[in-house]
């Protein structure tokens, strides 16, 4: 049950905000991925469209240049139209010839930067050769692991390093079509410096551009906002969720946890939160002591007030408690109709008795017209490591806390007698005590229906003629299992449990009987007194039930005497004089014992 009840507490405590937030992370990583996956592949087509002209070019002049080279014509006022930077190099990248400003870098093919955005523009295998320029920032690098050579441009460097190579740029074909130059024109222009293969081991590397105007630019950084706007919804709305969610949960927490009479603490908060202190390492070496607070006579209270009056005295009681107690330290809770469970720390400079009891001063006068009386059952919780009394050692981690109150309301229940105020502590001789009590429990049915109870006999003489006038009848156990069980160790168990009433009619019987046989016997009998639970006089018909179990045994009712208690007396009086009467009109002698 404990188990149980530790995992109920466990995932009652988990709000899965830790899961929701996991979940969170997880769907914006996609997002991102897919968003970044788009914007590169959006991004690669408009730019792979433009690239591709300078690339055809490149490839056009090199298999110009390879046909004069061929044919023994001249290639450089061929290569003039092209009006390209171009040179040609050995295997070794030493430069043969070339026409313009030289600026192709063989140190390294690019910087990656896979951190921003990319777009990616792919080669024909095998065909080409990608070089950086030394006059701009390299802002790409090429993936020779594809089975396509491949340029991986990065689009948040160049949007963010803008200024280093976007410019006023028109095509000839834009002079042409206008006639002039439009300086508002303004395009993205990467210098990239493209390398053939030529057939005799040499390379021929022209520059070209990876260009993108300020349109394509614009628009790309249109669709990466609208993508930003809508995750940053995503984002709030989930936010919002895990937000709503831990209040959600932390009021459901409170509810579960507020007793509905006193507004305070309940019985679950009791278990859940005090299991929590008493095993939290800091606290191990704290003694503990949990104390079963039982207002006496609420009901009584309620009756002569109303239920309304009594369950605000029991609001004041919780209130006046809590405000006499360490916060967060110490607990107090309402367990049951006027019971309260307490948790106090066992401090050295005052006992835990007194401390109880100054507890109880503190609430005894919450109503001015009145002295309320508690009855308090206390068990202690001993640091960890303390010896205990099986030999082994106590270990916080094995305690069940609601064991501990069990034991504390075990110890308030041998107060039950009484009406005054008192504090009782669990100790082993309870336990001893508890167990004998079950055990008589166990096997009284057994002992009834198997006769085990034993009638003995005590003698009445007349002091002046030493006469016999008379006997007592008396239980005794004779028990298999349990031996010789003397009255005082068995009757007040039966009193409490009511199972005295079915003890009462055995003994009735077997005197009936036992005076029936001597009877017949010849022997001269004389009356003998069965004591009658004041238990038994709730009962209207008693004294017929009595009236029956000796007439079933053949005795006549003069040998039989019903011997009553002083205390019951004090019950229903109207009754008991209704049923003595009826018993001596039926022929049965009644008295008094310990009057």
């Amino acid at each position: 049950m404990a188990k149980r009840r530790d995992k109920q507490f466990r995932q009652l405590k988990k709000s899965h905000t830790l899961s929701w937030l996991i979940l969170f992370i997880i769907i914006i990583i996609i997002l991102g991925m897919l968003t970044g996956i788009f914007i590169s592949a959006f991004s690669s087509a408009i730019v792979a469209d433009k690239f591709k002209t300078g690339r055809t070019a490149v490839m056009n002049m090199a298999q110009m240049y390879e046909t004069c080279i061929r044919e023994g014509t001249a290639p450089d006022e061929y290569m003039k139209v092209f009006d390209i930077d171009y040179m040609i190099t050995d295997s070794e990248h030493n430069i043969i010839s070339s026409s313009g400003d030289p600026t192709c870098s063989f140190e390294s093919n690019g910087t990656e930067h896979r951190l921003g955005l990319v777009m990616q523009i792919y080669l024909p295998k095998g065909g080409m050769n990608t070089y950086s320029d030394t006059t701009a920032p390299v802002f790409f690098h090429v993936d020779r692991n594809n089975p396509d050579d491949e340029i991986v441009i990065d689009i948040i460097a160049i949007i963010s390093n803008s200024d280093k190579f976007i410019t006023n740029y028109q095509t000839i074909e834009d002079l042409d079509t206008k006639g002039e130059l439009d300086s508002d024109t303004k395009m993205a222009r990467i210098p990239v410096w493209l390398g053939v293969n030529l057939n005799d081991g040499r390379e021929f590397i022209a520059k070209t551009y990876i260009s993108m105007d300020i349109t394509d630019v614009g628009m790309i950084l249109l669709i990466m906002l609208s993508i930003a706007v809508f995750l940053l919804f995503i984002f709030t709305m989930i936010i919002c969720n895990l937000v709503s969610g831990i209040v959600r949960h932390r009021k459901t927490m409170k509810v579960f946890f507020t007793d509905a009479v006193t507004q305070g603490n309940n019985s679950m908060y009791f278990l859940y939160k005090g299991d929590e202190l008493i095993k939290k390492l800091r606290n191990h070496s704290i003694s503990y002591a949990v104390v079963n607070l039982s207002f006496v006579g609420y009901r009584n209270f309620c009756v002569c007030h109303t239920v309304e009056e009594g369950e605000h005295m029991l609001e004041l009681i919780n209130n006046g408690l809590v405000s006499r107690l360490a916060p967060n330290k110490e607990i107090c809770a309402r367990t049951a109709e006027a019971d309260f469970a307490l948790l106090l720390k066992a401090d050295e400079s005052q006992t835990v008795a007194t401390r109880v009891r100054s507890l109880i001063d503190s609430v005894a006068h919450v109503n001015p017209d009145h002295r309320f009386e508690f009855h308090a059952g206390v068990a202690v919780i001993v640091p960890d490591g303390t010896p205990a009394a099986d030999g082994q050692t106590v270990r916080r981690r094995n305690v069940d806390i609601s064991e501990v109150y069990n034991n504390a309301c075990t110890a308030r229940e041998t107060l039950d007698d009484t009406d005054d105020t008192g504090v009782a502590f669990f100790n082993e001789t309870l336990v001893a005590d508890r167990k004998w009590i079950d055990t008589v429990l166990e096997h009284q049915r057994a002992a009834i229906e198997n006769e085990e109870f034993v009638v003995f006999y005590q003698p009445k003489y007349d002091p002046r003629t030493d006469e016999l006038l008379g006997a007592e009848a008396l239980i005794r156990w004779q028990s298999p299992e349990l031996g010789f069980v003397p009255p005082g160790r068995m009757i007040p168990i039966f009193e409490k449990n009511g199972f005295i009433t079915e003890i009462d009619h055995y003994m009735i019987s077997h005197v009936a009987r036992d005076q029936k046989r001597w009877l017949d016997a010849g022997c001269r009998c004389v009356p003998v007194s069965v004591n009658v639970s004041r238990s038994h006089f709730i009962e209207e018909d008693l004294a017929e039930q009595i009236r029956d179990s000796v007439d079933a045994e053949g005795c006549p009712h003069e040998y039989i005497e019903i011997e009553l208690t002083e205390s019951a007396f004090f019950d229903d009086k109207k009754a008991m004089i209704n049923t003595i009467g009826k018993l001596k009109s039926y022929g049965f002698a009644v008295s008094m014992d310990d009057f």
